[in-house]
């Protein structure tokens, strides 16, 4: 937790409970937005402790290849197995038509 939000939780008790004594519906008013304050003071203070764009591209591009390279392998099985289909459907066809070629 950062220094400004301690400050901003101990800035918003204090303003939550004057303004209670003066007010009821004064003190829910500043408790609820003094509550959205500091939760926007706190994340704020992480803002730039996370990663940028380009970083977090550069990971899911590397995870990407990655995955990529562990999956060749079934890859060029489905490649293979695909390639096979088709001469066998190309055998198919080639028989077909020379059925239909050929006189009764």
């Amino acid at each position: 937790m950062s220094k400004w939000t301690v400050v901003a939780g101990v800035a918003w008790v204090v303003l939550s409970v004057l303004a209670f004594t003066v007010d009821p519906i004064l003190g829910a008013v500043v408790l609820i937005f003094g509550a959205a304050a500091v939760v926007v003071v706190q994340l704020a203070s992480s803002w730039d402790q996370h990663p940028d764009f380009e970083a977090r591209e550069l990971a899911r591009s590397r995870r990407r290849q990655a995955k990529w390279e562990r999956t060749a392998p079934s890859r060029e099985k489905d490649a293979a197995r695909f390639a096979a289909h088709q001469a066998r459907q190309a055998a198919r066809r080639g028989e077909q038509t020379r059925q239909a070629d050929t006189p009764s």
